[in-house]
């Protein structure tokens, strides 16, 4: 088990940008396999990237390929999530996410953060 705490969201402008973090607990931190998602209101939870627990391979959603960036940093036990020229359609509640297996499905991560609130205005 892992517990993780984000912060980072908040309000930009479009075009702007934000860096989310996700702190994480526990002594296996690099064993895991750390994701976000994001979930827009009236929406479902979506995928938005992945990170290996190495940091050597990232997959990204098409939605913020080019524009976003997942990264992580195991000697502190924390994940970020690079975000540039947001658009509105960014405006989401975001959700760090760990996982034992690499994938993009919500099924695969066992545990997850509150979430943070990013609201980009345009």
């Amino acid at each position: 088990q892992v517990q993780l705490v984000e912060s980072g969201g908040g309000l930009v402008q479009a075009g702007g940008s934000l860096r989310l973090s996700c702190a994480a607990s526990g002594r296996t931190f690099s064993s895991y396999v750390l994701g976000w998602f994001r979930q827009a209101l009236g929406k479902e939870r979506e995928f938005v990237a992945a990170v290996t627990g190495s940091g050597g391979n990232t997959n990204y959603a098409d939605s913020v390929k080019g524009r976003f960036a997942i990264s992580r940093d195991n000697a502190k036990n924390t994940v970020y999530l690079r975000m540039n020229s947001l658009k509105p359609e960014d405006t989401a509640v975001y959700y760090c996410a760990a996982s034992t297996a690499w994938g993009k499905r919500e099924s695969k991560y066992d545990n997850w953060g509150q979430g943070t609130q990013v609201t980009v205005s345009s």
